[in-house]
């Protein structure tokens, strides 16, 4: 396709008529941005440069506000920035940065655009470049062109080294060798009093410093000078962020800096940099009694400040400060809790987290009181964050903090009545978690249960499902805590609970076949009789039935008659019936089993009714039996799972586990799959092809049946690597909208007063209050029970850099002059590279990029022959030196002492430089 015609080029459409163009648009936004992008393509190819850059602007402005893609037009961006005019340059590096990235084909192209622009005498240009290269800089560019990065680290013209300091962050990134030539450069621009490049250098190096300070400790005087001689608050902020991190690695170093930053807190009237002194102590100078006093004291400043973003850093600052010093929160309690009612939600959740920092065994039941009244009249998100630490807090470390599981447990059940709640996952996993661990929680656990189950308004509430779901599996489980059994079969068969969802459904009716197997055993096999379930209610009741905890108590049951284990298998069949055509396969299959072990019983019981005395009490013992049966395989006390108990699984000898299965396709890559007409792979949205479900039909021929199987023999014996053990596992999804009901949303201002003065009245400190019984036993398996699992963070990247910067600092590698490395090691590659770099720095060093550039090349030119010759001399008088030194010398040790000489010390990055200034 040729470019547009000389008439297109006159009347083509300029970036403000673009614009206009789409804010007045008749045909559509999207059809216009269409044609638009037509054009584009068509003038982005015309020979013209400006016509060019037009379209290439234009494109931008596309790609930035509409995320048009504009990868196509990466060579035509490079065309545009071979232009002598700096207005078309300027259009090309910006649409380079916006495109261009590593697997952009022609990056390797603007190499050589990049280094002619960075050696201009016109420093915008020498900017934009800079700009550019610290945006799309890789491996390649950033080690092509540090020695021209070198040169303009030391440029005569300051905007031009601000941003040169600036861009060395990217080349050190990508290049860490590039260190080995630009650090010293660099380290000497600290000693620059322009603040405009000093605010660049230090900058540079609190982001290096974050990654891996050690490395940067031998600067610290540097740093202190310019902490203490600096007037520019944001340089001060940059060097308090670097003493923060380098401080805890020498105590030395702390006691040398702590007063200049308690002078900085004393004098600046700056916010900023006053909460960053204020940062900076607690974080690390925690040790210093008088500075974090003198802290604490900025901090109330900022509490009692009208400035919500101020009383926002106020409350930060205590919550940093509060893991150390917890005094500090009790002085400033009345703030904190009045921040509670704050608008802000910002200031709540962080006042609320200073709450809850205060939260100990002595006080957690007052706090949660107070603390679960406020969520009830706050709104959802507030109400939830309030929840929600309240979990995390009591169930830190394994409940550590709560003595009374009793209390507890009926908080839980409290908390799952409040209308925004939307924390049913945590609350019913802490409702299990605490019925495996603690045995005497279970009675309080049950009767929470209970009452749950027996409340029909929470079935409606999609947040509390997976609460009900917990309550339903305790019932169940632990059902001989109950004080009336039948109460939690009718809960659980409820005709409201066709509005749980399948999954939760299934947990109702296997706990329904549990409560029932505990009401057959409790009435007839330690009754002795099952000759009358069929019958009516003529035989006795068991009054006086109990069952022994795990503790040692008793507890008692209400009266479980014939009578009413008649009308509860008859609540069974009636509630599960429907159920036997339910589309969910595990609701079907639960209603199934408890239907068939109730038909089962009746059976037995009919036929012992009918038969002789010997028979019917034949009949009995089986009915019995099954009963028992039943009952011991539900009575099966199941524990805890720990964290790392698969770690623990041992390998069976000759077993090899594979961490990746890549291979496994290509290992199955000769297995064909069946036809289409066998059967087919049905997902949620493709439409089923209902003739090939009547072709899935069971064959009775021997021949193929052995065929299959001697196959899938033949291919486990293969491929046993891969075959996992036989389980189904049950992924049950319960993720709801969130709620949308505003009913209960009060005035938060209306009981502030009693709300600040009953929680301030909980935060005091108290003795040991003396409890009426002992904290509860509570299982703990192991310590991965009471701490997470470790986490393998990746690998840093930056370790060449830290390393590269050690050497240097840390004196494994000499700073040496430009003239004296040519000594240095290169016999391999990289050696290699850092001598060609170095050479080409040499030769770049008599370069000014000032007005007088070319005069002074005329002037270096017009002495090289004297300088040669004089570097000549000097080599050959050196070389001399050398041979008859070692000619007067027999010494056995002297190769070695000069070998080791010649090859860098390796230092450990744990051994660091102490600085002079702190001896």
């Amino acid at each position: 396709m040729s470019g547009p015609s000389l008439m297109d080029s006159l009347f083509q459409r300029t970036l403000e008529d673009l614009i206009k163009g789409l804010r007045q648009q008749l045909i559509g936004e999207q059809a216009f941005i269409s044609k638009a992008l037509e054009e584009i393509r068509k003038e982005i190819k015309s020979t013209d440069l400006s016509t060019k850059s037009t379209a290439l602007l234009k494109l931008c402005y596309l790609s930035n506000l509409h995320f048009h893609d504009m990868s196509f037009a990466a060579f035509h961006a490079l065309e545009v920035l071979s232009s002598p005019r700096f207005s078309h340059k300027k259009i090309a590096y910006h649409a380079i940065s916006l495109s261009f990235h590593d697997s952009t084909p022609v990056l390797l192209l603007i190499t050589n655009h990049l280094r002619k622009d960075l050696t201009s005498t016109n420093e915008f240009e020498v900017s934009l470049s800079l700009q550019c290269l610290s945006r799309i800089a890789n491996v390649d560019l950033a080690r092509d062109l540090t020695p021209e990065v070198f040169t303009l680290l030391s440029s005569n013209k300051l905007y031009v080294r601000k941003r040169a300091v600036a861009v060395v962050l990217r080349v050190f990134e990508k290049y860490p060798d590039s260190v080995r030539v630009c650090f010293k450069r660099l380290v000497e621009n600290l000693e620059n009093y322009d603040p405009q490049i000093l605010s660049a250098v230090v900058g540079v190096f609190s982001e290096l410093a974050c990654k891996d300070p050690r490395s940067y400790l031998p600067l610290a005087p540097e740093f202190y000078k310019i902490l203490v001689d600096s007037k520019s608050n944001w340089i001060s902020i940059k060097v308090l962020k670097i003493f923060a991190k380098l401080a805890p690695l020498e105590p030395r170093l702390a006691n040398r800096v702590v007063e200049p930053i308690c002078d900085l807190m004393r004098k600046t009237g700056a916010k900023s940099l006053l909460f960053e002194c204020v940062r900076t102590v607690v974080t690390s100078f925690s040790e210093y009694e008088s500075a974090v006093r003198l802290a604490v004291g900025k901090i109330r400043e900022f509490l009692v400040d009208e400035d919500p973003n101020l009383k926002y850093l106020g409350l930060h600052a205590l919550s940093i400060v509060a893991s150390k010093h917890l005094w500090v929160v009790s002085e400033n309690k009345e703030v904190v809790i009045k921040s509670l009612s704050d608008p802000d939600p910002n200031i709540k959740i962080e006042s609320l987290r200073l709450v809850m920092a205060m939260v100990s065994e002595h006080n957690v039941a007052e706090i949660s009181k107070v603390l679960v009244n406020y969520a009830l009249k706050s709104d959802p998100l507030f109400c939830n964050e309030i929840l929600g630490s309240i979990l995390s807090t009591c169930s830190r470390n394994v409940y550590e903090i709560i003595v009374d599981f009793d209390w507890y447990v009926s908080l839980l059940g409290e908390m799952s009545r409040i209308p925004h709640c939307q924390m049913g996952e945590e609350i019913e996993n802490q409702l299990i978690d605490i019925g495996l661990r603690v045995k005497d929680v279970r009675p309080e656990l049950v009767r929470v249960a209970r009452d749950l189950l027996i409340d029909p308004a929470l079935l409606g509430n999609s947040f509390l499902h997976r609460v009900l779901s917990a309550a339903a599996w305790v019932s169940g489980e632990y059902v001989e805590f109950s004080r009336n059994p039948l109460e939690l079969m009718e809960a659980l068969l409820q005709p409201r609970t066709s509005l749980l969802p399948p999954s939760i459904m299934a947990i109702y009716i296997q706990s329904a076949f549990k409560v029932l197997v505990f009401c057959l055993h409790t009435c007839f096999v330690r009754g002795g009789s099952t000759a009358g379930i069929s019958a009516s209610a003529s035989y006795e009741s068991f009054d006086d039935l109990s069952v022994e905890n795990g503790a040692g108590s008793t507890v008692a049951h209400a009266p479980i008659t014939n009578e009413s284990i008649v009308n509860l298998l008859k609540l069974v069949e009636l509630a599960l019936s429907p159920l036997l055509g339910s589309h969910d396969v595990e609701v079907q299959e639960r209603a199934r089993n408890l239907l068939g072990f109730v038909d089962l019983i009746k059976l037995e019981a009919l036929n012992s009714s009918g038969q002789e005395e010997n028979d019917s009490e034949r009949k009995g013992v089986e009915a019995t039996k099954i009963i028992r049966l039943v009952h011991d395989a539900f009575s099966k006390e199941l524990g805890p799972v720990s964290l790392s108990a698969q770690g623990k699984v041992p390998v069976p000898d000759g077993l090899t586990l594979n961490e990746n299965l890549g291979d496994l396709e290509t290992i199955c890559s000769d297995i064909e799959l069946p036809s289409s007409n066998t059967f087919s792979f049905g997902y949620p949205t493709e439409e089923k092809d209902v003739s090939s479900f009547s072709n899935l039909q069971i064959k009775e021929d021997s021949g193929q049946s052995n065929e299959s199987t001697s196959l899938l023999a033949e291919h486990r014996k293969r491929h046993g690597l891969y075959y996992l053990p036989s389980g189904k596992s049950e992924v049950i999804s319960n993720d709801y909208p969130p709620a949308n009901d505003p009913a209960l949303q009060g005035d938060n201002n209306n009981n502030a007063s009693d709300l600040v003065k009953l929680t301030a009245e909980s935060l005091v400190s108290k003795r040991k209050p003396n409890h009426s019984k002992p904290r509860p036993v509570v299982v703990k398996l192991d310590e991965a029970d009471e701490k997470p699992v470790a986490v393998k963070h990746p690998e840093s990247r930056d370790d060449s850099l830290s390393g590269a910067v050690r050497d240097i600092l840390f004196g494994s590698e000499d700073i040496l002059p430009t003239s004296s490395r040519s000594n240095l090691p290169n016999s391999n590659r990289k050696g290699k590279e850092k001598q060609h770099m170095i050479t080409q720095v040499e030769s770049k060093e008599n370069v000014v990029d000032d007005g007088n550039s070319s005069s002074r090349r005329r002037k270096d030119h017009s002495h090289g022959k004297e300088r040669r010759h004089r570097k000549k001399n000097a080599e050959e008088r050196n070389e001399t030196d050398r041979k008859e030194k070692e000619s007067s010398s027999n010494h056995p040790r002297r190769h070695k002492s000069r070998q080791r000489a010649e090859e860098p010390l390796k230092v450990p990055p744990q051994t660091s430089v102490i600085p002079d200034f702190l001896l």
